[in-house]
């Protein structure tokens, strides 16, 4: 894990809180001068502490309100079909997220469509049509709520 001071983790939580503002009032939020905030930020960025700037869009306004959590058991459970479905399902155009977890299930797919009728179609015509898939259970989402500003964990004090 990079090593980050106070400096870095007040860019962290500036920047969590609008990426998009100017270097100048990020550095004046923080109370350093505006080349000391560049220069740390891009230190953040060449050290892949800070991986990119992600627009965060409403599901509903854009025809995709019902969202659901997709648990999906995988058989055989081999590295290559974990792999390949994996990839297959992170390309799906419903997907919000694939995670692979342990446990009785290999998968949480997040995924965000226009109705009901498109979620059993997702579930029905795309994940069941899939040899490797031993079993699906789906659990919809009645509210999503994330926290936008993770603080990075303090370091542990040295022994």
């Amino acid at each position: 894990m990079p090593d980050l001071d106070e400096l870095d983790t007040a860019l962290l939580r500036e920047l969590q809180h609008d990426a998009r503002r100017t270097n100048r009032d990020l550095a004046a939020a923080i109370g350093v001068a505006p080349s000391t905030a560049l220069d740390r930020t891009r230190s953040l960025r060449q050290r892949g502490v800070i991986r990119g700037a992600l627009l965060d869009v409403d599901l509903a306004a854009i025809g995709r309100p019902v969202q659901a959590l997709i648990a999906v058991r995988i058989r055989p459970p081999s590295r290559r079909n974990i792999e390949a479905f994996r990839d297959w399902a992170a390309r799906l155009p419903d997907t919000v997220g694939v995670f692979v977890v342990s446990g009785s299930e290999d998968f949480l797919i997040h995924v965000a469509v226009a109705g009901n009728q498109h979620l059993y179609a997702f579930v029905i015509d795309k994940l069941t049509e899939r040899p490797e898939v031993a079993d699906v259970r789906t659990s919809v989402i009645y509210e999503h709520l994330r926290n936008h500003a993770v603080t990075p964990e303090p370091s542990a004090p040295e022994l």
